[in-house]
């Protein structure tokens, strides 16, 4: 095999991993799991990664790097910090109840006990909430803010999206989309000195 289709054969497992860990869980996923959704031998899942352990932990890295490269796009753009708010407040909505974030829920949980697990999450963690702040400085900056705490805001913020993604992702009809957005943008004018219309 050359070294260019291992690359893309190692792409495509992770790929493959990754759905198949949001449809049965972290801790349900196994090695033959994910050989019989790519369509290889589990001798070749074993080849790229020697246990279940790095399978699990390098496909939630790699899940991570997806979400860090459309978090990237976003704040790396020429737009207004209005606009890159819009447009994180939106990446961080969960699209429904089989998405990546079912493997986020699993991963935060894994990570009390897995080390790989939690450095990975909290680098996820910790990206998404240093650019909200570095947007939110720079809307304060330009006079589209008002905020004393950037940093702080961004925290609360994210902490108020996680809880709120949490049940969207996990509990049918306990709130609903529009409940979501609607309470994220209350929240975040709030934090920010905006009118709710203007995160819309």
């Amino acid at each position: 095999m050359t070294r260019r289709a291992a690359e893309i054969r190692l792409d495509a497992l992770l790929r493959t991993a990754c759905d198949v860990i949001v449809e049965r869980g972290l801790a349900n996923t196994r090695t033959a799991d994910v050989a019989n959704a790519a369509g290889v031998s589990q001798a070749l899942v074993f080849y790229h990664f020697a246990t279940k352990e790095r399978l699990l932990a390098q496909a939630f890295a790699y899940a991570v790097e997806q979400d860090l490269a459309r978090l990237d796009a976003v704040t790396r753009s020429s737009a207004a910090p209005l606009t890159k708010l819009r447009r994180i407040l939106k990446l961080y909505t969960p699209a429904g109840r089989a998405t990546s974030w079912s493997m986020w829920i699993d991963g935060w949980s894994e990570s009390l006990r897995t080390p790989e697990l939690e450095k990975v999450s909290r680098r996820l963690d910790l990206r998404w909430r240093q650019d909200l702040a570095a947007v939110i400085t720079a809307g304060v900056a330009d006079g589209t803010f008002q905020c004393a705490d950037p940093d702080g805001a961004a925290w609360r913020i994210s902490a108020v999206m996680d809880g709120l993604a949490v049940q969207l992702a996990v509990h049918d009809r306990v709130i609903s989309r529009r409940q979501f957005g609607e309470w994220v943008r209350l929240v975040t004018s709030r934090e920010l000195g905006l009118d709710p219309a203007d995160l819309d």
